[in-house]
């Protein structure tokens, strides 16, 4: 029987909707406890973390101001020019995959400096890439490599946290992840100002090989001989099997795969519609999108004091429904064109702004169901969270790449996450997941 850390539990039958979930977040005990020595600080394993688990946004983020001299320069369309965004977000979701059991079985230290070492080759490979077909194809198999930092990233949290203490930690993590909407788009309109949009791919690959070398000299190995899951690839479909099976933890480890889906439609759209739609500038554009990646961080910081007192389905459950309030307020700024462009970036920071309240909660919950499996629960959520963001994404290029086809996706992805939380979960019943206040 599992222990758990807090009391206010409902437990689940199996002829109704009522599951095992503890609403304040509590988890499994994992059977190894690392001591307060080991543990070492809090903050440090923020910073160490986050700097994984923000690789792939910041070689998602600091390409963005170069993405329409991306187009120019090889002689293609914005929309394969997105592909390049959308192709690292797929190719990270399968890497995910592989990844997430391959630490559960191994460990966390190898898979992630593998992975980062063949990051750099394909960040080299990019740089000097011929065409746009080669560089979507290299592109994809540079979120498969990067994919381990996250994944890992995600692990080694699960592995040393349980509780609201998870929740609060993956909050705390997105103040690191914060720094890449902030601080890349400034560095790729730097490099494209002074360089060409190939330098940013040299870029990648020098932090790549930094991360690679903390990695081998301050991260521990958090999972221990005697925790990892034995067997091969049996054992990996039986446990993918079994999170399958489980429809909420499935339920609520989508929610942050939608909520990237919300951030990419921005993030692809944007720069047509803020650099080519209003005339703005590298420069500007990247001020832009640094307020809104402020947002983005002072609500995940709100999320880390909140959750020590609000259960974080309910947090989830709130900010969903206002930021569907906030995303049909921006489709209303885009079709009427109210406010121009002051009303436009307005609606858009209030809809990005609920945003460190959906993944770090969703993602805690679904993984307090699982923690005997915390590698391939990772991947599980990890591969939601790249894939549906990659395959919704190209739907704003799709869907003519303007003001309008951006906000439509973002609303429409919203309202499946409300739908989803609604209508696959309990938390909006009366009697269903039991709430403490």
């Amino acid at each position: 029987m599992p222990h758990v850390t807090h009391i206010d539990t409902q437990e689940m039958s199996p002829g109704n909707d009522r599951i095992d979930m503890i609403e304040a977040m509590a988890a499994p005990e994992p059977p190894h406890r690392p001591s307060s020595r080991s543990r070492g600080s809090t903050a440090r394993w923020v910073l160490l973390l986050g700097a994984l688990a923000a690789l792939p946004a910041f070689t998602v983020d600091m390409y963005l101001p170069a993405l329409p001299d991306v187009a120019a320069d090889l002689d293609t369309s914005p929309a394969l020019a997105q592909l390049t965004l959308s192709g690292m977000l797929i190719g990270g979701a399968v890497g995910q995959l592989v990844i997430g059991p391959l630490s559960d079985r191994f460990g966390r230290r190898l898979p992630v400096v593998v992975g980062l070492s063949l990051h750099v080759v394909t960040s080299v490979l990019c740089a000097v890439v011929p065409g746009i077909q080669a560089l979507i194809v290299l592109r994809v198999l540079q979120g498969f490599f990067n994919a381990s930092a996250q994944v890992v990233a995600i692990a080694v949290i699960r592995d040393r946290f349980t509780g609201s203490d998870a929740a609060r930690i993956l909050s705390r993590l997105m103040l690191v992840i914060g720094l890449a909407p902030l601080l890349a788009p400034t560095i790729g309109s730097f490099i494209t100002t002074y360089g060409t949009w190939r330098w940013v791919f040299w870029v990648l690959a020098v932090m790549g090989l930094v991360l690679g070398a903390v990695v081998l000299r301050w991260m521990p190995e958090t999972l221990p001989t005697e925790r990892r899951r034995e067997g091969g690839v049996g054992t990996v479909f039986r446990g993918y099997a079994t999170l399958l099976r489980d429809r909420h933890f499935i339920a609520l480890a989508i929610l942050p795969g939608l909520g990237m889906a919300v951030v990419m439609s921005y993030v692809v759209g944007s720069p047509f519609v803020l650099q080519e739609g209003y005339g703005l500038s590298h420069q500007q554009f990247a001020l832009l999108f640094a307020v809104n990646g402020i947002g983005l961080v002072a609500s995940a910081q709100a999320n880390a004091a909140l959750v020590r007192r609000v259960a974080p389905v309910r947090l989830l459950r709130a900010a969903l429904v206002v930021q569907g309030v906030f995303a049909l307020a921006l489709l209303t700024v885009a079709i009427t064109g109210a406010g121009g462009l002051i009303g436009l970036l307005v609606a858009l920071w209030l809809v990005l702004s609920m945003q460190g309240f959906i993944p770090a909660n969703a993602s805690a919950l679904a993984l307090s169901r699982h923690g005997e499996m915390a590698g391939t629960a990772a991947a599980v959520i990890g591969a939601f969270q790249a894939g549906v963001a990659g395959l919704v994404s190209p739907l704003v290029g799709v869907l003519g790449g303007d003001a309008l086809a951006m906000s439509g996706v973002m609303l429409g992805v919203v309202v499946a996450s409300i739908l989803i939380l609604a209508l696959a979960t309990p938390a909006f019943r009366r009697g269903g997941w039991h709430t403490p206040v």
